[in-house]
């Protein structure tokens, strides 16, 4: 499985976010320009986000975007799920109807193991998590 830029941005876009929380709405100029992200395609990634409710937006001169829950609230498989779809190195882990196979076959059975360890990473780890880690670094925000 590997992460999309969308995933990416979208995770950098959340954590800037977080590292605002409780301040009121982040206007998405800031944010594109703190993250370095083009401002049209933060504006598309945050579509997902949204739909998912992880954050609330507003427009107007006072408007912007933030956190639908605390950042300790929002787990990164969360975050990745919205961005990407399911997390799943092939199909049939998610819908084995899709293969006549699947309840003979072994390596589905290590697909499945794959995305249980994945899906362990990504729910251990907050946007909280992910601030202490950044402030670890010596940088208010990620650049990845």
């Amino acid at each position: 499985m590997k992460i999309s830029t969308k995933g990416r941005y979208g995770t950098r876009a959340l954590l800037e976010m977080a590292t605002r929380y409780g301040d009121g709405p982040v206007q998405l100029k800031d944010i594109a320009r703190t993250q370095q992200i083009s401002l049209q395609y933060l504006q598309q990634i945050l579509g997902p986000l949204n739909a998912a409710g992880l954050i609330h937006t507003t427009r107007g001169v006072k408007g912007g975007v933030w956190l639908a829950k605390p950042p300790r609230e929002i787990t990164l498989s969360q975050i990745v799920e919205a961005m990407e779809g399911p997390i799943a190195p092939v199909d049939c882990v998610e819908d084995p109807k899709i293969c006549e196979r699947s309840s003979l076959c072994a390596t589905r059975d290590v697909w499945a193991d794959v995305q249980g360890a994945i899906y362990e990473v990504l729910d251990g780890i907050t946007l909280e998590d992910l601030m202490k880690k950044q402030q670890g670094k010596g940088q208010p925000s990620p650049s990845c």
